[in-house]
């Protein structure tokens, strides 16, 4: 098995040494750099597996690095931030992040949050989770139509009136979970549990921002917001 390459942007030593050490006993790949330029530099370089990415960088801060990655790849990003309830969170997450984990972190935890966004990932390109139904759905050889929005389960493609639409692969994951099920309400703790991975309880404000930036690119009346239960797609 390819050992997996994580970018590492850290400005504080300690813990920039400290969680290389954790991560490579782990058996990660680890390129760790000191502030937001140098850290562009290595992924243009390197082009790691992942980046995590501290949100407080000299230089270019860790939401700007994230969103100039975001640019020109979709490799799962991590952000790292000292403050759980921090704007900084969310607007990680608007720039691209997929997840963050709040600093003082233990490696443990890290470590199965690096895992979890892999998983997600190298399962992007799989079939979709389930199958469409409804009357308003067309279904054929892992196409289906929601109205002007198409979804190829097979080649992993959207189009919306016929254009092609980018989405990362989280946003991929969200919406083949949304279009599984159309018209099925789905909870934040169901979608964190099936698209994030997580076997716990986590921040549901990450689902909240990529529902946002999923409704962005694929219409923003295509997913409705059930008040006090969670989302779900309109026929």
């Amino acid at each position: 098995m390819a050992e997996t390459h994580v970018l590492f942007v850290e400005d504080d030593d300690v813990i920039r040494e400290a969680t290389q050490l954790a991560l490579e006993r782990d058996g990660f790949v680890v390129t760790a750099m000191p502030d937001g330029l140098s850290g562009l530099e290595a992924f243009r370089a390197d082009r790691p597996d992942i980046a995590l990415l501290d949100v407080m960088l000299p230089g270019m801060d860790g939401v700007s690095l994230c969103r100039r990655i975001r640019d020109e790849s979709n490799v799962p990003v991590i952000m790292l931030s000292a403050r759980a309830d921090s704007i900084d969170v969310v607007l990680g997450l608007e720039a691209g992040a997929d997840d963050y984990v709040t600093k003082p972190f233990d490696g443990s935890v890290l470590v199965a949050r690096i895992r979890a966004v892999l998983r997600r990932f190298g399962h992007a390109g799989g079939p979709a989770s389930g199958q469409a139904g409804g009357e308003e759905t067309g279904a054929e050889g892992g196409l289906l139509v929601f109205g002007d929005l198409e979804v190829d389960t097979e080649g992993m493609e959207v189009r919306k009136g016929g254009t092609p639409v980018g989405l990362t692969p989280t946003e991929m994951r969200l919406l083949l979970e949304f279009s599984s099920a159309p018209g099925t309400v789905l909870s934040r703790d169901k979608l964190l549990e099936r698209v994030w991975d997580y076997g716990w309880g986590g921040d549901t404000r990450v689902v909240d921002v990529h529902v946002q930036r999923l409704r962005t690119k694929i219409g923003q009346d295509r997913i409705e917001t059930v008040r006090g239960f969670g989302y779900k797609l309109k026929g």
